[in-house]
């Protein structure tokens, strides 16, 4: 395909995976009051206000918090946030297809068995970091509001706890597809499972500043709450990436598949002396009728001394 045809390809692959969102967030407008309520559930059983309690009654629960709405086009503006986290996160599975069926056409049959294994595995591993992001962010509520002083109360804007549980549902969701895009780069020849295993003590530490930078919440629990379960699936992508190295050199040794060209040795050769000749062999070679006899000019025969016939003599 020429350059326009694939960015015409990239254009209709990205049109579809936006309208798969966009009727995603429409329908959940209709059940916005439903999500919002979901969203809030966790976070108010853990540091909510019991019944009858509100957060200026200082000293009968410390980290007892509100949800507050301030402003006039607040509730609609949540409404719109809710929606489109929703659409984003339910439709997952047609942007992550519409990733794959834009690579397929340049692969080779066991590569598109690899690539949809990895749209396989990347909806529950994005779903799987959604949901402990939801999960962890109650805890994290419960511990930075413990440290409420005395004499305070707490009021949490609901539109602030819609922008931060996003950013972790997108961190959390994003950060475990990390061992997924290893596994790919593994898949394609560009990394090794042995140079993964070696990586383990900087990826530990790399992936724990990420947590400590990437989190939103800024608090140690959501930093570990992230770094744990992706170290732990960094180190099931380095197993998983051995294996396969030791699958590839077992099938290097039978030869490559059917829709597999050979490998070629391209390396030139070395080019040997050229032989020296004299001036009589050239001769020889190249005019082996003058070889004999008197030299004469280019391209006429030799002078044998026999009469020549001329034409003239038949008008005689």
């Amino acid at each position: 395909m020429a350059l326009a045809d694939h960015l015409r390809e990239l254009r209709d692959r990205l049109i579809k995976a936006t309208g798969a969102i966009l009727v995603v967030t429409i329908a959940a407008l209709f059940v916005y009051q439903h999500i919002v309520d979901f969203l809030m559930d966790p976070v108010l059983r853990s540091v909510g206000c019991p019944d009858g309690l509100q957060a200026s009654d200082v000293g009968e629960r410390k980290g007892c918090a509100d949800f507050t709405v301030n402003g006039l086009l607040s509730p609609f503006t949540i409404m719109l946030k809710v929606s489109f986290m929703t659409g984003l996160v339910l439709a997952t599975p047609v942007w992550l297809y519409q990733l794959w069926a834009f690579l397929a056409p340049g692969l080779h049959k066991h590569e598109k068995k690899y690539s949809l294994g990895f749209v396989a595995a990347g909806v529950p591993l994005f779903a799987g970091g959604a949901y402990f992001a939801y999960r962890i962010l109650p805890t994290t509520a419960e511990v930075l509001l413990d440290f409420t002083p005395e004499n305070a109360k707490n009021l949490l804007p609901l539109p602030e706890f819609i922008d931060l549980l996003t950013r972790m549902v997108i961190v959390f969701g994003l950060s475990f597809e990390l061992p997924l895009l290893l596994v790919m780069l593994n898949l394609a020849g560009a990394v090794t499972g042995g140079r993964m295993l070696g990586w383990w003590r900087w990826m530990i530490m790399g992936i724990t500043t990420f947590g400590a930078v990437a989190t939103p919440s800024t608090d140690p629990v959501g930093m570990f709450a992230l770094a744990g379960p992706v170290i732990v699936l960094y180190f099931a992508a380095t197993g998983f990436a051995l294996l396969n190295d030791r699958r590839r050199a077992r099938a290097a040794a039978r030869g490559p598949a059917d829709d597999e060209a050979s490998e070629l040795d391209l390396t030139p050769a070395a080019v040997s002396a050229p032989e020296d000749v004299t001036g009589a062999e050239t001769v020889s070679a190249v005019l082996p009728e003058q070889a004999t006899g008197e030299p004469g000019e280019a391209g006429r025969a030799p002078n044998d001394g026999a009469p020549r016939r001329n034409d003239d003599d038949d008008t005689a």
